[in-house]
């Protein structure tokens, strides 16, 4: 096993413990959409090395930081790969933490040996690909799923136009808003302008006016942000709490804290062998 998929392996390891020791909420890990490219990589070749380092660096960093990209070069252009990772605005980092790493063990079979692939869950969203798609804006709509009509309720949809006119002028790359039964949320890939988020939210919202009409609730997902929107519970956004997030910022410390104690002492020990069998001979 490459030794990048061996840290790939004990890091998700480690961070689905804490998620087992801090479960998030129960919608946070569902999946929305993934979708894979139709170039292929071979076994064993310095792309698939790189894409293992690459999710690896995407699962540690979940640990401290909401967001974050990276790209690793190659001998040659072919071996090049680009990866970020977006969790939820409203995710404490234990859960945010959690979600990537199940999103990246999820990705595996699902683009098993493509040299792309993304995935988007309730909380969080992974993309990788040897293609140049970092701060690059993409309007193209991968996933619309708009609830059964029940009928026009002037004074629904008027809160409801509201609520998405507040989503598209809020900026920022989280927006939530919401009025009395309706409420809607908004992100964008945290690797976009503020420029490029507006421009990509706008469309979103647009679509979700154009194409959902008068649904209850509405999920507009472009390649690069979404626009979503509920009306009297009928399709409920996680929210965490953020009374407990003290309490588990706490524990999910300590664990990293026994994590690295563990870590020294086999660092320790391992030194200690070796002292030990040169003096042996």
């Amino acid at each position: 096993m490459a030794k990048a998929d061996h840290h790939l392996i004990i890091s998700v390891f480690f961070i689905l413990l804490c998620g087992l020791l801090h479960p998030s909420h129960s919608t946070t890990d569902a999946f929305i959409y993934g979708g894979c490219s139709q170039v292929k990589y071979s076994p064993g070749s310095p792309y698939e090395s790189n894409l293992d380092s690459l999710l690896t660096s995407l699962v540690n960093s979940a640990t401290y930081s909401s967001y974050n990209k990276y790209s690793i070069s190659g001998s040659t252009q072919q071996d090049v790969i680009n990866g970020v990772y977006q969790c939820r605005g409203d995710l404490a980092m234990p859960d945010c933490a959690t979600c990537v790493a199940r999103a990246v063990t999820q990705l595996a079979p699902l683009c098993s040996q493509t040299c792309g692939g993304a995935i988007q869950l309730e909380g969080c969203f992974v993309k990788y690909d040897n293609t140049s798609f970092i701060g690059v804006e993409d309007k193209t709509v991968v996933m619309k799923k708009c609830a059964p009509s029940v009928g026009y309720d002037p004074e629904v949809m008027g809160r409801k136009d509201a609520v998405l006119a507040s989503l598209g002028s809020a900026g920022g790359l989280y927006r939530v808003g919401g009025s009395a039964d309706v409420e809607g949320v908004a992100q964008c890939v945290g690797d976009l302008s503020n420029s490029k988020c507006q421009d990509c939210v706008g469309e979103a919202i647009g679509r979700l006016k154009s194409e959902c009409g008068g649904a209850v609730f509405g999920d507009m997902f472009l390649a690069k942000c979404y626009a979503r929107y509920s009306t009297s519970g009928a399709h409920s956004y996680a929210k965490s709490h953020h009374g407990g997030h003290d309490e588990a910022e706490k524990t999910f410390a300590i664990i990293i804290g026994l994590l690295a104690g563990v870590a020294l002492i086999i660092i320790f020990l391992t030194f200690m062998r070796k002292v030990f069998g040169r003096n042996g001979k």
